[in-house]
């Protein structure tokens, strides 16, 4: 029978699954693989020697068989270990790194769930004691966590310390080359008129390791000079809905009349909502910002880093199009420094202010004070 016709099996059989060789060359269908186990509630099995269950798409059947290999501890992130006052036990370099914790008997699912859920503390405010344990692999923590990230769910998971028959098995390396620009191609291109301004044309960009399509608006024909380039990270809720707890919608407007205005431009849409951590995260994290805290904080409190965004697809579609050298419309000093770092020479920085609303003044601030935005 297959995956798709068991709906509680922890361990279904998979048809030519995989078995983990670490000198076979790296598959780079494994880690969307994994995701998709993730996300479906099963078991992932990584370099052979961590196998991982997320907490959040657990249930009590799974877990149940998870944990008939001898118990399993959780892992989660540093920042999150941080906010349940671990950091004293076992520093961490890294704010989005991966601590390893001791699994009390009393943390069943729900426990478990509440502490990997920080928009809960407030009702379970009392958690631990907990006592954190030696991350002994952490290139393969590390890549749970990053696979978390990559699936849109907290992290945070049941492990076992070694491989566990049945599970997906996937490489840390294959996960950390997963997100790598190389292999995004054009895959279609049409002209597009649009409200800014009628003579723009659309490409479209996609990988065949990764299911979300990048796409740049060309406004205008070049004209000698370094185009006006924005690169716009997609916010459903800023530029679909109008949401006014942050300024992208009106950016996103604004960038496109700036690039009609100077004759020609390119507006680049990545697909890289919340900053990196997606859409449902981001979600969580305006839950966390309603119980008071910054940007900043809510990201760390959920286990991610302040900035998750690759901005080398950026570069990637820049090269691809034939825009080595451009004007970046930006407040973020980062992401000049990572264009150039990816090739792309930044002719100059041109600031983007928009007047704050009552929603977003703090957002914006928090921008300017902890993320290095300036005009």
């Amino acid at each position: 029978m297959s995956r798709l016709g068991q709906a509680v099996r922890p361990y279904p059989a998979r048809d030519g699954i995989r078995v983990l060789n670490m000198a076979n060359a790296p598959d780079h269908r494994a880690a969307p693989r994994a995701i998709d186990a993730l996300r479906r509630g099963w078991p992932v099995a990584i370099d052979g020697v961590l196998t991982v269950l997320a907490i959040e798409s657990a249930d009590v059947h799974r877990l149940a068989a998870f944990e008939r290999e001898n118990g399993a501890n959780i892992l989660i992130s540093a920042s999150r270990a941080a906010t349940l006052k671990l950091t004293n036990q076992r520093p961490a370099a890294v704010e989005a790194g991966p601590v390893m914790i001791v699994r009390a008997p009393w943390v069943d699912l729900p426990a478990a769930v509440a502490l990997a859920d920080p928009a809960t503390d407030l009702s379970h405010p009392f958690k631990g004691p907990f006592a954190a344990l030696d991350v002994l692999h952490p290139l393969a923590a590390q890549a749970a966590l990053d696979l978390a990230r990559q699936a849109g769910l907290l992290p945070a998971f049941f492990v076992h310390d070694h491989a566990v028959a049945g599970a997906d098995a996937v490489t840390s390396l294959e996960v950390t080359g997963w997100e790598a620009p190389d292999s995004l191609a054009i895959a279609a291109r049409a002209r597009l008129p649009v409200a800014a301004f009628e003579h723009s044309e659309i490409v479209a960009f996609r990988s065949p390791d990764q299911a979300g399509e990048h796409v740049a608006l060309i406004v205008g024909q070049p004209n000698g000079s370094p185009p006006l380039v924005r690169l716009h990270s997609e916010c459903l809720t800023g530029d679909i809905f109008g949401s006014l707890k942050c300024d992208c919608g009106p950016q996103l407007d604004a960038a496109l009349h700036l690039m009609a205005e100077a004759g020609w431009g390119t507006l680049l849409y990545l697909r890289q909502e919340g900053r990196g951590i997606g859409l449902i995260n981001k979600l969580r994290a305006y839950e966390l910002q309603d119980q008071g805290f910054d940007t900043v904080d809510a990201n760390l409190r959920l286990g991610f880093p302040v900035e998750a965004r690759d901005f080398g697809i950026a570069a990637r579609m820049l090269t691809l199009i034939g825009q080595p050298r451009i004007r970046l419309l930006t407040n973020n000093p980062q992401k000049v420094a990572r264009l150039e770092a990816a090739g792309i020479t930044v002719h100059e920085r041109v600031p983007h202010q928009l007047p704050p609303n009552p929603h977003n003044v703090q957002y914006l601030a928090t921008k300017r004070d902890r993320t290095g935005h300036k005009l």
